[in-house]
């Protein structure tokens, strides 16, 4: 990993309640330009960050994981390819604060992530009112936020929590590829995205706007 250019793996003491020393910087030093970021969180093997940077090769892409082994593949077919607008951060979800200053992400994509179903654990959930409203924090105000899944109830949950808080929901389906639209939401799959569409599950999909001018609250439920 550390032979790779573009893969940042900060040490825990480095981000644990403190700026990250690329934070509002990325663009500038890691890109060097002044084009739009996009990040993948979750982004596992690289294959949607990498999918999308190929796609648009004007923005810049940043796909972050926890799981080493997992980022490798991606940063091995970035470094191969010479994909110049990807870069990779190995890090915990959980400190993403650290890393984005004010206005400095145009998207999101959540591709995949764990729909935490237990009970009382839906503050872990990345597209909750815990991480949502951390996003606010780095999102340009309007920001697009994608959420890919073949979980009905985090889908619905989702749902339900943009509509009590009339977040403006773009488009949804709950099977995007009977939907019959076209664009990087159907043209790209993960590895197990495909597993899961061979399996016969329906992909969920949902793309809404996270304004900036006030909080995301929650809905007082188990699971919301």
């Amino acid at each position: 990993m550390e032979t790779f250019d573009r893969v940042f793996q900060p040490p825990f003491e480095e981000i644990f309640r403190a700026d990250y020393n690329l934070k509002g910087k990325w663009g500038r030093e890691v890109f060097r330009n002044d084009r739009p970021i996009v990040v993948e969180l979750g982004c596992g093997k690289g294959e949607y960050t990498l999918g999308l940077a190929r796609r648009f090769p004007d923005v810049n892409f940043i796909g972050v994981d926890i799981k080493g082994a997992r980022i490798w593949n991606g940063a091995r077919t970035a470094n191969l390819e010479q994909i110049m607008n990807v870069a990779f951060l190995r890090t915990r979800i959980d400190f993403i604060e650290s890393f984005f200053g004010k206005n400095e992400i145009r998207e999101i994509w959540v591709t995949f992530p764990d729909p935490q179903e237990k009970r009382r654990r839906h503050k872990k959930r990345l597209t909750g009112t815990l991480f949502l409203n951390r996003y606010r924090n780095f999102l340009v105000d309007g920001g697009t936020i994608h959420l890919k899944t073949d979980n009905l109830m985090l889908y619905e949950d989702t749902l339900e929590l943009l509509r009590f808080n009339d977040l403006p929901v773009i488009r949804n389906t709950a099977d995007l590829y009977g939907s019959g639209w076209t664009g990087e939401a159907v043209a790209i799959q993960t590895y197990y995205e495909s597993r899961f569409l061979s399996a016969g599950a329906t992909i969920k999909y949902i793309q809404f706007r996270l304004p900036a001018e006030k909080p995301v609250s929650i809905i007082e439920t188990a699971f919301q």
